[in-house]
């Protein structure tokens, strides 16, 4: 996906999940943040930020947080994106899809995709991970209740005859390989697994990120072993 009327500022502070305080062209400005995690190594003073112009009339803050520099790595934070970037992707791990549809209903949820393909039905839920520590990418970065819901639920489709696959989608380029955060919630990190043995597919890709864009990478390596036990 593309963005576009982006400007660079410097992070000043989050004022809520939603708000942040930035430093554009020398004034404080408040900015609608598009993704209500944690973001704690992310969001600190100073940080070099990217925003887009909303150009919508009537909002409470003019622009939107989109990515944030780490060092020398642009981490995209759109929560939204994930989703957009997993429709680029999806047709690599499936190349005979005959139906995608967003938003698929099962029981009393909805997970993010359902996948159709000559003999084979698909639904996938896709989470978008912003969080590297020491080159590994990691999720969640605050415990997450609907997420391990979510995968339960996966698990219990396998039951009805579909297929299930996870995809984790790694906002920024260069980590060595992707692995649940048991630090920060455990059970999310259990639950995967558990689901995988059942038979939930578990993928995790990059992103190449540029200032005005976003777009699908290359297959990440998937480890789901405590940290504890070694890789």
């Amino acid at each position: 996906m593309k963005y576009d009327n982006i400007r660079e500022g410097r992070f000043i502070a989050r004022l809520n999940r939603f708000v942040a305080e930035v430093e554009l062209a020398g004034r404080a400005e408040l900015c609608h943040v598009k993704n209500t995690g944690r973001l704690k190594e992310l969001l600190l003073p100073g940080a070099v930020v990217l925003l887009q112009a909303s150009g919508k009339s009537g909002r409470k803050t003019a622009y939107d947080l989109i990515s944030v520099y780490k060092g020398r790595r642009l981490v995209n934070i759109d929560s939204q994106a994930a989703n957009k970037v997993a429709a680029e992707y999806l047709p690599r791990i499936f190349p005979e899809i005959v139906e995608l549809r967003a938003e698929a209903k099962y029981r009393n949820s909805r997970f993010d995709y359902y996948v159709e393909t000559a003999v084979d039905r698909i639904f996938v839920e896709v989470k978008g991970v912003t969080l590297e520590e020491a080159g590994v990418a990691k999720f969640p970065d605050a415990p997450t209740e609907r997420g391990v819901r979510h995968l339960l639920q996966l698990g219990q489709s396998l039951e009805e005859g579909y297929k299930a696959a996870v995809l984790f989608v790694i906002q920024m380029k260069g980590v060595k390989y992707f692995t649940p955060n048991y630090r920060t919630h455990r059970a999310f990190g259990e639950t995967l697994r558990e689901v995988k043995e059942k038979g939930v597919s578990v993928w995790a890709i990059d992103c190449i990120v540029t200032e005005g864009e976003l777009r699908a990478g290359d297959a990440v390596k998937v480890v789901l072993a405590d940290e504890a036990d070694g890789v």
